[in-house]
């Protein structure tokens, strides 16, 4: 069974390098930021850091943040240090990219953090699967990905173990060269409860008056339901800066 199972590993290996090798060199750099927020939230009041990363390739693509709050108080209410953090890390599969239904991949993602917003909890293993979605102008410049999967928390019960992403990015907006405007926004299910998360980005390439384009001033809002272990809606908004590398 060994031997069979590597024999047909080597044959599918063999035949994606085959179809692909030729791609690599048009392959698109690697978006790498950090991003440095103060949030207004009225229970907020704190910095996060988010460290991000967009990479293509001839396979599909690698997409990656990791969240820092800096937020843990002591008993007299100073602030000394990060007091949660959150990552995520998606994989999006896709050995078809010259046929009917190039712009489907098959994702597979993982979620999962610790102490988030100060209160002291971990946030369970996620695991998701499934496919997205990508419309796109012929030029990529604006973008939005769909993507249905199954989401299976460890620990957690679930009506229903389904999650909804749209993922967007609109660049140069209303003909304003470097005002991007790009965002998430989540629908799933935990317990008997439906979590709706969107976090709405506007950005703008400030340094590009300065010689320095890798730099942005922007402003991120959280607008949530049911999530975190707060009931009911909430709008946080944040200002942030953002450092392309």
């Amino acid at each position: 069974m060994l031997n069979k199972r590597f024999v047909l590993l080597a044959t599918v290996a063999a035949s994606v390098f085959l179809t692909c090798r030729n791609t690599f060199a048009q392959t698109p750099l690697t978006d790498t930021n950090i991003q440095l927020f103060y949030d207004f939230g009225g229970d907020r009041k704190f910095v996060t850091t988010t460290l991000e990363m967009f990479h293509p390739d001839g396979w599909g693509s690698t997409f990656f943040f990791v969240d820092i709050d800096y937020n843990f108080k002591t008993g007299n209410g100073k602030n000394v240090g990060p007091g949660g953090a959150y990552m995520e890390i998606e994989r999006s599969l896709n050995f078809w990219k010259n046929s009917a239904v190039k712009d489907l991949s098959l994702q597979v993602e993982y979620d999962g953090g610790l102490g988030a917003l100060g209160g002291g909890y971990t946030i369970n293993h996620a695991f998701l699967a499934g496919p997205n979605y990508s419309i796109h102008s012929s030029d990529f410049r604006n973008t939005l990905n769909l993507s249905l999967l199954f989401k299976k928390f460890i620990g957690l019960e679930q009506d229903v173990p389904m999650q909804f992403t749209a993922v967007w990015g609109l660049q140069d907006l209303f003909g304003a060269k470097g005002l991007v405007f790009s965002g998430f926004a989540d629908v799933w299910c935990e317990r008997s409860d439906i979590v709706f998360l969107s976090e709405p980005q506007l950005w703008y390439a400030v340094g590009q008056f300065f010689s320095c384009p890798n730099l942005n001033l922007g402003t991120e809002i959280e607008i949530s339901n049911n999530f975190a272990g707060v009931q009911g809606w909430k709008c946080c908004p944040c200002l942030g800066l953002k450092w392309i590398f």
